[in-house]
């Protein structure tokens, strides 16, 4: 099948995996703002999405997306280093020098900082939450308070240091990877293509500054849902 056996076909895996997970970065995102102002509520979103079978679908399905993407990059990179040898920088170098991002040329560095983040975030929440649910094994909270996991890991200053970092690199990564996916697609002609890039770097510069301002808050105990009596930590 051309979806799986060509070039063409593989970047197209890519770009609609790809999508399918900023689709499901804008859900995450948008879940976590949440919790900036009610722990209540966002609790409330834990216990919806916990060991039901409908949530383990649900994961098991990201987690099929999550792998064929990063997988097909493997593929991606490995045929385009084999096509062009010793002169696959020959064409940001010389043709285009000046015009092909970093994060063009780096997709392959910043995809391993994103799988070692997820890995650690899987361990900081899903680990604790979901999984613990499903084997009955005891953790430091019950598995649905969400909230709890929350402020633990972000009042850790290693743990929010190393998710600024991942959140940095999954900005860079998805900045390039947001217009392309749309230009794979047929999506980005010669008027849309800057139009794209522009969208694209608004979009996920607002996407992931909403993750940061999680980490952020929590980490100094400014979060409004973190207030007691009108008071946070700062105030």
């Amino acid at each position: 099948m051309w979806l799986f056996n060509s070039s063409i076909g593989r970047k197209v895996v890519m770009s609609v995996t790809g999508i399918s997970l900023i689709l499901f970065l804008t859900f995450h995102c948008c879940m976590n703002l949440v919790a900036l102002f009610s722990g209540d509520a966002y609790n409330m979103i834990c216990a919806l999405l916990g060991a039901n079978w409908y949530a383990v679908v649900a994961t098991v399905g990201l987690a099929g997306l999550a792998v064929t993407h990063i997988v097909y990059a493997f593929i991606l990179t490995a045929q385009n280093r084999k096509a062009r040898g010793d002169n696959r920088y020959e064409v940001s170098t010389k043709v285009n020098a000046g015009k092909v991002e970093w994060a063009s040329k780096n997709m392959m560095v910043l995809g391993i900082i994103i799988v070692l983040g997820l890995l650690l975030h899987l361990f900081n929440f899903w680990y604790n939450m979901m999984f613990a649910e499903i084997v009955e094994m005891p953790v430091a909270h019950d598995p649905a308070d969400g909230f709890a996991f929350m402020q633990d890991t972000f009042s850790n200053p290693v743990f929010a240091g190393l998710y600024l970092i991942w959140l940095g690199a999954i900005w860079l990564h998805l900045t390039h990877g947001f217009w392309s996916s749309l230009q794979t697609l047929g999506l980005s002609g010669k008027t849309w293509f800057c139009r794209w890039k522009i969208i694209g770097y608004i979009y996920v510069t607002l996407l992931m500054l909403g993750f940061i301002a999680v980490v952020v808050a929590f980490y100094f105990g400014c979060a409004p849902s973190l207030c007691n009596g009108g008071c946070c930590a700062l105030c």
